[in-house]
């Protein structure tokens, strides 16, 4: 597998982003890969100063305070390059790029092979 902080061109170029009920989002690719998103997995990575320690970038946001039941009240495109929700726990800050949301989906998928799944 590549580097993912090298990741460019269409891995990281959304054709079509779906809200799948309140609680997940799916993105198509433009190499025509599918990832599937639950909200609170994406919610308990978020990216933004609050959850993440910006000098250290360790974790600050424990993956048990976010609810289960976490759903997605509103999602904005920001730019050509990232993606914004405001959750139903009305957290709004984190600002999800394309290029992270992709390798949230490959860290899954490789999750998932080592587990078997």
């Amino acid at each position: 597998m590549s580097d993912p902080t090298e990741r460019r061109g269409p891995s990281i170029e959304p054709r079509q982003i779906m809200q799948d009920g309140d609680a997940a989002l799916s993105i198509t690719w433009a190499d025509e890969r599918v990832c599937r998103y639950t909200a609170p997995d994406l919610r308990r990575a978020c990216p933004c100063a609050q959850c993440v320690n910006e000098w250290t970038g360790q974790r600050v946001l424990k993956a048990e305070a976010v609810s289960d039941d976490l759903s997605i009240d509103d999602i904005a495109i920001v730019g050509r390059y990232a993606l914004n929700f405001i959750w139903s726990d009305r957290h709004e800050t984190g600002i999800y790029s394309f290029r992270y949301l992709r390798e949230l989906c490959e860290q899954n998928d490789a999750e998932a092979r080592e587990n078997g799944d």
